[in-house]
């Protein structure tokens, strides 16, 4: 497993190390001492799938509050993703700032989000599938989000012709409302 720290402090990508033969590769997507080894969550608690069904299906700004927040590790298992996360720790010298990946069936990359960062993608084909291991449970009563579009964040979504939002992600409060001083 190859990890690269991105601008974001604790924000790492994770890259397959393939070994191939004639049959095709191995390779390891997960390995919680390596993980741990690096100082990093290795804790699972819930694997889940998201099926976008068309391109230009957005998902996000979502995070849980403490103590319920949860570090993920997010891959694209089919089609494409413009992966983004925003930095919400108030101490962090990258407060409210964000950074994109492309994820990939293709390129077989994980992206480590850490605790206390929002977390959206939008997807950039049909028919794609997001997969994610979770260090804690999903608590309904701690769920939030940030707008998308918010203009204090401007974030470069990708352009599409078409943009699937659904009701709730479009509710979610600008940065004022969702993180009060």
């Amino acid at each position: 497993m190859i990890f690269t720290e991105l601008r974001l402090a604790g924000a790492f990508t994770i890259d397959v190390e393939p070994h191939e033969d004639e049959r095709g590769f191995f390779a390891r997507v997960w390995d919680g001492e390596e993980i741990a080894a690096r100082g990093l969550d290795a804790r699972v608690s819930q694997s889940s799938i998201a099926y976008n069904h068309v391109a230009g299906t957005l998902r996000g700004l979502h995070f849980q509050l403490a103590p319920f927040a949860e570090t993920k590790l997010v891959r694209c298992t089919r089609g494409a993703i413009w992966d983004v996360i925003v930095d919400l720790r108030r101490g962090s010298s990258t407060f409210l700032d964000w950074v994109a990946v492309e994820l990939t069936a293709e390129n077989r990359r994980t992206l480590y989000v850490p605790e206390q960062f929002a977390h959206g993608y939008q997807t950039l084909a049909d028919s794609t599938e997001v997969w994610y291991q979770m260090s804690a449970p999903y608590a309904p009563e701690a769920a939030r989000g940030l707008r998308w579009d918010d203009p204090k964040l401007a974030i470069e979504w990708p352009a599409t012709e078409r943009r699937v939002i659904s009701e709730r992600d479009l509710a979610w409060p600008d940065l004022h409302e969702a993180l009060p001083t």
